[in-house]
């Protein structure tokens, strides 16, 4: 399983180095010219649908698309694209899905489809290459269980160490988190994601809460 970050250090190339399948990158519209992601990394397309409703941001379709314009120069195509989803919203992420996956598949990119809140594994479309598992946080793991018979799985927001584990034991293709860098020096962070890395499970909880 790797974890993806939106991350340019020194830190995160070194661990490209020196466990390759464990790390990756996660850009989007906001920041994927600030983390130009080079050929050792491998890296997703995120469409920081999130970042904007957490923000209370209105979404730019156009950051988005000029996104996809400035990967397709670069030579070095991404595992895959997150097709525009609405975060918690099940009708209106179908509704996205039917109006951006014909301009997201022109690329050639595996395209992911992002679960929300109330949907099932019926929901998934045929056509999705990844499920990626959104929605709001209590939803979102409530329910992790019900994606894993699904071959490529990624969970977003996965920022302790413990779910990073639980998402591993799950057969996760990939996780994403953006706290793990905030403060390196917490044990419960990059310290942890460290062991993580190495295969040395460690806990800092003992239990999980929704």
């Amino acid at each position: 399983m790797r974890m993806l970050c939106g991350q340019s250090n020194a830190i995160w190339h070194y661990a490209a180095g020196r466990w390759p399948d464990k790390t990756g990158l996660l850009l989007g519209p906001s920041y994927c010219k600030k983390t130009v992601p080079q050929r050792w990394h491998p890296y997703v397309l995120d469409n920081d649908r999130f970042s904007a409703w957490s923000k209370g941001k209105e979404w730019s379709e156009r950051a988005w698309l000029d996104m996809l314009e400035w990967v397709k120069l670069l030579g070095h195509k991404p595992d895959w694209v997150l097709v525009p989803d609405v975060v918690g919203d099940r009708d209106a992420t179908l509704r996205e899905w039917d109006r951006y996956l014909p301009v997201a598949s022109r690329y050639g990119w595996p395209v992911a489809f992002a679960v929300q809140d109330g949907m099932t594994p019926a929901d998934v479309p045929a056509d999705a290459d990844v499920v990626f598992v959104g929605g709001t946080t209590e939803w979102k793991w409530r329910n992790i269980e019900m994606w894993k018979s699904f071959p490529r799985v990624h969970v977003g927001r996965v920022n302790e160490i413990d779910r990073v584990w639980q998402c591993q034991d799950l057969g996760c293709e990939s996780v994403d988190g953006t706290g793990w860098f905030r403060d390196p020096t917490r044990q419960d962070k990059l310290p942890a994601l460290v062991d993580w890395m190495k295969g040395d499970r460690y806990s800092t909880t003992t239990e999980l809460k929704l």
